[in-house]
């Protein structure tokens, strides 16, 4: 009996579907950033209504002791707003701080010789990841913003000192592949759990729409990552010979049944001082 042939349309269609969730993922994105700009404008216009209504009644009672009450209650309404927000706007500058860091690490990665000249589709994965981080950078500043913060330019700041402590002895596309595995898994990390800490159905969804697409990209650098400790580049290719791919292929890349958070940033980590 010669050796048995392995049908590569299941990873055909693995693919395809691979494709498909992150297609969903951006749509849902942009979704869940445009009900939360409308939402946050809604917001606005109703506490500008509220503090116009408030401080006509308060200029009404002006000299009294009920206009100095009513003053009082309009400034603890307005801290009380704020309040229920600032988590919300540190948990996005985070955010947008580690999709920074990725963004710069990525483009990094692209301009070095063993990854321009080296295997096209590694460089095809970094520069496709880049472009989506971007997309997500610009998400959760552009949330930031309209929830009142400031946008967040600057990289993580915990992992902007792992990443420059790395990068003069990252001289293969292995220690390549391994810096990137753990700024999508913190990224990964960091936004479920941000799914249940956030104050709005429209931030969780904007949460929950981004993580799965940065376990995606770490679930593809865990596979990279052992083809590459197998010594079997060749293989990294999109399509790949399904026949010739060592047994664990297909489990490497997810090796937790559920996804961990220990390792999630906390919401002040990347916030603007």
């Amino acid at each position: 009996m010669g050796a048995e042939r392995i049908d590569t349309r299941l990873l055909e269609e693995l693919t395809e579907q691979s494709q498909d969730l992150n297609s969903d993922a951006v749509r849902i994105t942009a979704d869940a950033l445009e009900d939360f700009t409308e939402v946050s404008r809604e917001d606005r216009e109703s506490r500008e209504r509220r503090a116009q209504a408030s401080s006509r009644r308060w200029w009404r009672r002006s000299g009294t002791v009920a206009g100095v009450a009513g003053a009082a209650a309009l400034l603890t309404q307005m801290r009380a707003v704020a309040a229920t927000t600032s988590d919300d706007v540190k948990a996005l500058q985070t955010a947008a701080s580690i999709e920074n860091l990725a963004i710069s690490v990525y483009q990094t990665a692209a301009g070095l010789p063993f990854i321009k000249n080296g295997n096209k589709t590694v460089a095809a994965f970094i520069a496709k990841t880049t472009t989506q981080h971007q997309a997500h950078a610009t998400a959760f500043n552009a949330a930031a913003t309209q929830a009142g913060g400031k946008a967040q330019s600057g990289p993580d700041p915990k992992y902007a000192a792992v990443v420059k402590q790395a990068l003069p002895s990252i001289k293969t596309p292995a220690d390549v592949v391994k810096l990137a595995i753990t700024l999508e898994d913190v990224a990964a990390q960091t936004y479920t759990q941000n799914v249940a800490q956030v104050s709005s159905t429209e931030l969780r969804k904007l949460f929950a729409s981004v993580a799965p697409v940065e376990a995606q990209h770490r679930a593809t650098l865990l596979a990279v990552q052992a083809l590459l400790a197998g010594n079997m580049a060749q293989l990294i290719t999109i399509p790949t010979d399904a026949a010739k791919l060592p047994a664990a292929a297909g489990s490497v890349g997810f090796p937790d049944g559920f996804y961990p958070t220990k390792s999630a940033s906390p919401i002040t980590e990347g916030a603007v001082k």
